[in-house]
């Protein structure tokens, strides 16, 4: 197939250069996986991505068969993914006037705002009609739900999402907790799919020799937004005398001591007198993930909400057991009493309790691990994942009276 990705603020050529920031996590990775994984897999894939520099090229190879496309819509800078809606249009008319000339087979929007971009160049039911499948990776009325008067969403977002859904050929949920919440849209059942988020299992292996035994660090390793709860993690040590805690993400470490969050941050450790345990390591390369994950007794993922969370997942491939919130995505991922725990989110001293279990019983810790791996391996790879997602846009093509 011919696959158009839309993925308006999350470019997946950032995903090499190290993430956490505000805007910059797990679509971006997400998408730079799938699309990799895509053309392995014999398709022709091209995505499209705004310009937020000058000097960015007009297209760059990003793997076998696949092109990133920058879009030029709006300045050409770095603009928070919430203040995009305005550029939308723009983005959507450029599409239109490149898949009018040369259509793709099917186009796969990234966020509600591709969404947005891509519905609009895909044109009316016909022949040269462009199939869209919609992945939300985050839905505004749950951001709502959680952040209140925090979420900083334009205020048409949920309304939009609802006709998206409605006006996409198919879509993708990466979560069984989605499904539930795209039906309370209004999004037919029949129009989606599960299909997760998938991950490197050439990257993400375990360190050799390991047996449980280790006395690493906990990780943490998340944007630095209020939501991921890493405060959560930080309070908890409180409860966990000796526990250290390295906490991965936000700007680089030279720009730490200037990030609003991190400081935050600095003063929730301080209050709970664990500032000497907390180490801000800023944000880090792809390349230095998995050696972070694996040098680990536990992950500690610990968001208020999270669409799916592709580091427990991570975390799991290393052989590294995970105490996550039971939210979304980790529902489906993380098996409590098998891989990691489930705890409630904002509560550090439920998730205190199941990390000291961890702490306390290396050989828990190591067939957690262990299973982890197992499950990573057998349900989670991109093959797995691009496979299926490939299969959704043929019944995406089917139903629209298009063969993709």
């Amino acid at each position: 197939m011919r696959i158009a990705m839309v993925s308006e603020h999350a470019s997946p050529l950032a995903a090499a250069g190290g993430l956490g920031g505000a805007d910059g996590g797990g679509q971006n990775v997400f998408v730079a996986e799938l699309a990799a994984e895509l053309g392995r897999q014999g398709h022709d894939v091209t995505v499209y991505t705004r310009r937020d520099a000058p000097a960015l090229p007009r297209r760059v190879r990003l793997a076998p068969g696949v092109t990133v496309e920058h879009v030029p819509a709006g300045p050409p800078e770095r603009i928070a993914k919430d203040d995009l809606l305005p550029w939308m249009h723009a983005f959507g008319l450029y599409l239109e006037r490149r898949w009018s000339a040369d259509p793709p087979d099917v186009a796969h929007a990234h966020f509600w705002m591709s969404g947005l971009a891509a519905v609009q160049a895909s044109g009316p039911p016909g022949p040269r009609h462009v199939p869209v499948v919609q992945t939300y990776h985050a839905l505004g009325s749950v951001k709502r739900r959680h952040q209140g008067d925090g979420d900083t969403s334009p205020a048409s977002r949920v309304r939009l999402e609802r006709a998206l859904g409605r006006g996409a050929d198919a879509v993708i949920a990466t979560c069984a907790d989605e499904v539930a919440e795209l039906a309370a849209l209004g999004v037919p059942r029949d129009r989606v799919s599960v299909v997760p988020c998938g991950v490197d299992l050439g990257l993400f292996t375990p360190r050799r020799g390991r047996d449980g035994a280790d006395a690493g660090p906990l990780v943490v390793l998340s944007r630095l937004v209020e939501r991921k709860g890493v405060d959560t993690a930080i309070e908890a040590l409180a409860y966990l005398p000796g526990a250290r805690l390295a906490v991965a993400g936000g700007p680089p470490r030279a720009d730490l001591d200037g990030d609003p969050e991190v400081r935050r941050l600095r003063r929730v450790a301080r209050d709970a007198g664990v500032s000497g345990r907390v180490e801000f390591l800023g944000r880090v390369g792809r390349d230095e993930v998995a050696p972070l994950l694996r040098s680990a007794s536990a992950v500690v993922t610990l968001p208020w909400y999270e669409p799916f969370g592709m580091v427990p997942l991570e975390a799991m491939a290393c052989g590294v057991p995970v105490v996550a919130s039971g939210v979304g995505g980790h529902l489906d991922t993380v098996v409590p009493g098998v891989t990691g725990a489930h705890v409630p989110p904002r509560d550090p001293g439920a998730a205190a309790a199941a990390i000291r279990e961890l702490l306390d019983d290396p050989v828990k810790r190591a067939a957690m691990g262990r299973a982890g791996r197992d499950r990573a391996r057998a349900r989670y790879s991109w093959a797995r994942v691009a496979a299926g997602t490939a299969g959704v846009y043929r019944r995406a093509g089917a139903l629209s009276g298009v063969a993709a």
